[in-house]
This record gives C-alpha cells, sequence and structure tokens, in this order.
C-alpha cells in the first residue's frame, strides 16, 4: 500500500500566516501539521508517499521533507499547477500508485488515535473504497455521509440541510477503481472535481464503499481556531520531558515539554499543556500556559502568554497578555507599559513596536 498526501491550497482563511507558506507547515506543538499525516501513514507500515504540491512554499515542503530518508521513507513529489479539487489532485497520483492500493491524508487533518488497524481491514477485505467519519456540530461546513443500517447509503458536499452531522473526514482508504470514475467525473458548483462526488458515484454503480467511525479526536484545521484547538489537544498528549535549564525556584505545573538549551528565569511561571522548543530564553516575570507552544530560538520578557502559538525565532519584551493568539516566525512585539490583553495574528516577520 502507498500513502498520498495533499499539501497545496492557497490556505486563504489562515491569512497573514500562509502568506509566506503553506497551511500545512504550520505548527501544532512545535511540528508542522503535515508531519502528522506523516506520522499517521508511516504507523500503518506505509514506506512510499507522495506528496502533491503547488501554490505559495512548494520549495518550503521539499526542503522540509526531502526525499523522506529523514523519516525513514521515500517521499517523492506531484505537482497540481492550478487547485482544481482533491479528486484531480489525487488522478495526479495515478502512474505513482500504480495497482497498489493507496491511504490518502489531507496534509490539515489531525488525528490522535492510530488507524493502523483499519489499514490492515482494509489491505485484506475487498472494498473499493473505506472512509473515516466523525461526528461533528457543523456538519454544513464538510462533505457528509448519510448512513443507514451501518451502511452508506449517500456521500455530498457541505449541503445546506445535512441529514446527518457524520463528516466525512479528509482520510480515504482507496483502489484504483478510483481513477475510472475520476474520467467520468464533472466538475462540481465551484469548478472544482469533488473526492465525495466521486464516492457517491462509485456508491451509485454498486461500489463497496464501507466507512468505520473516528471516536477519539479529529480535527480539520482550517481556520486560526481549528489550529489552537488541535494544539491544545496534542499538548495535552504529550510525554513530558525536561532538557532545558532552569532556577530551581521556577513554578512548572502540568504537562511541560522543555527543549535543549532554554532557560528559565526563576519569576517566570510555566502552566501546562506547554511546550517550548530549543534554545529559547524565558525572561523575567513571564507566564507560559496553558496550551502554549513557543518555536526554537524565542527570547520572551515581561508577557504572559496562554492558548497560543509562538513560532521560532520571535522575540517579546513587553508588559503584555496575549491570548488565542498565533505569531508566525520572526516576529516581535517591543511595548512599553501596555498591560492590555491582546488577540493577535501576526504573518512572518511582523514587527510591532511602540
Amino acid at each position: 500500500m502507498k500513502g498520498i498526501i495533499l499539501h497545496g491550497g492557497h490556505g486563504t482563511r489562515l491569512r497573514p500566516l500562509t502568506h509566506t507558506g503553506p497551511k500545512q507547515l504550520l505548527p501544532i506543538a512545535n511540528k508542522p501539521m503535515s508531519e502528522y499525516c506523516v506520522e499517521a501513514i508511516k504507523d500503518c507500515g506505509i514506506t512510499e508517499i507522495a506528496i502533491i504540491i503547488g501554490g505559495i512554499g512548494s520549495k518550503k515542503v521539499k526542503e522540509y521533507y526531502g526525499n523522506g530518508s529523514k523519516f525513514n521513507l521515500k517521499i517523492s513529489y506531484i505537482e497540481q499547477d492550478e487547485p482544481k479539487g482533491i479528486a484531480h489532485a489525487i488522478n495526479l497520483c495515478k502512474d505513482f500508485v500504480e495497482n497498489e492500493k493507496f491511504l490518502v491524508f489531507l496534509g490539515d487533518n489531525i488525528i490522535q488515535k492510530s488507524i493502523s488497524d483499519i489499514s490492515k481491514k482494509f489491505e485484506n477485505d475487498d472494498d473499493d473504497a473505506l472512509v473515516l467519519l466523525c461526528e461533528v456540530p457543523n456538519p454544513e461546513r464538510f462533505g457528509i455521509a448519510d448512513v443507514k443500517d451501518k451502511k452508506i447509503i449517500k456521500i455530498m458536499e457541505k449541503p445546506k440541510n445535512p441529514p446527518t452531522n457524520l463528516a466525512v473526514t479528509g482520510i480515504y482508504f482507496l483502489t484504483t477503481k478510483i481513477f475510472d470514475i475520476f474520467t467520468r467525473l464533472k466538475p462540481s458548483w465551484r469548478n472544482e472535481l469533488e473526492i465525495t462526488d466521486a464516492l457517491q458515484m462509485m456508491l451509485e454503480e454498486n461500489c463497496i464503499v464501507n466507512f468505520e467511525m473516528i471516536t477519539d479526536y479529529w480535527k480539520d484545521t482550517g481556520t486560526p481556531n481549528d489550529i489552537l484547538h488541535a494544539n491544545g489537544e496534542v499538548l495535552k498528549n504529550m510525554q513530558p520531558y525536561f532538557h532545558g535549564v532552569k532556577n530551581e525556584n521556577v513554578e512548572l505545573t502540568g504537562n511541560t515539554m522543555i527543549g535543549m538549551n532554554s532557560t528559565i528565569h526563576s519569576t517566570s511561571k510555566i502552566l501546562g499543556p506547554c511546550i517550548i522548543g530549543k534554545n529559547c530564553i524565558i525572561g523575567k516575570n513571564c507566564v507560559l500556559g496553558p496550551n502554549v507552544s513557543l518555536g526554537d530560538n524565542s527570547k520572551l520578557t515581561n508577557c504572559s502568554i496562554q492558548n497560543s502559538i509562538i513560532m521560532e525565532n520571535c522575540t517579546i519584551d513587553s508588559n503584555i497578555k496575549i491570548k488565542d493568539s498565533i505569531l508566525a516566525s520572526n516576529s516581535s512585539i517591543t511595548l512599553d507599559n501596555n498591560n492590555n490583553e491582546k488577540v493577535l495574528l501576526l504573518g512572518e516577520g511582523t514587527k510591532i513596536s511602540l
């Protein structure tokens, strides 16, 4: 079996974070969100992955994942020149797949539980396709499956009046039969080739389309709030570690992960769940957490941060309270005598000084 990760798109709902790179490289708990997809696919015993790239930041994707050797995988890249839909992207992988079954991940999907058992089941069964479903509170945002008597009877893309709350997640187990469907697929009202339409065609042609439920955690990280929610969820399930340097009087509570050579001043507090990257300096009078990720080589002084992601090489020297925020790499905030609470969304290299 082979793996495919969709790594394209414009990420418009995440601007300005995505002005300089793809959303799938945005970090969750200090790791690109698409790396969680890589790990999930690898956990299924798959060793060959194609990453579909296109749009802003394709070069950054190649630089990060390379040929896959650092993950003990073989990774290749397929260009999608225009965002013509998920089905169009998967169809570009026909030669890569050859005659094998394959697993597709949308690169902005986060799950916490292993799907290796589902993968083994799919490899051994006669299913033509298997989709993962998850109950959601806002089904109109997603492709939806209508299920009766434990069978999918219909799949539709973002219906105005969803018949169920069962979202079709961005995780698909497929066979080469899908490529024949793609040749007959018509563009949707969005002028895209929809994977949900292809799956519906399979149902109408009496193909075997089965499903499994995700009952643990799944998040489509399409908005800043989605990313922050996923960040907190991943942090609370990480194994704590401490590789930094701290004064004995530093208060550490909850699930904390402190990177190599990072220092914490005696007047600062770390309230887990919280992760601090390598070579960070947590200076005087800082409170970090809960639900905070701080990237490598960042420096903080006189600030309070909670439920936020601060990426690498950031500097904050200000009497400021930051909440529900995302600061991209190389951002800095320097403010005098400002004790206001701020909600920020800063693109890469943003400088704020007052």
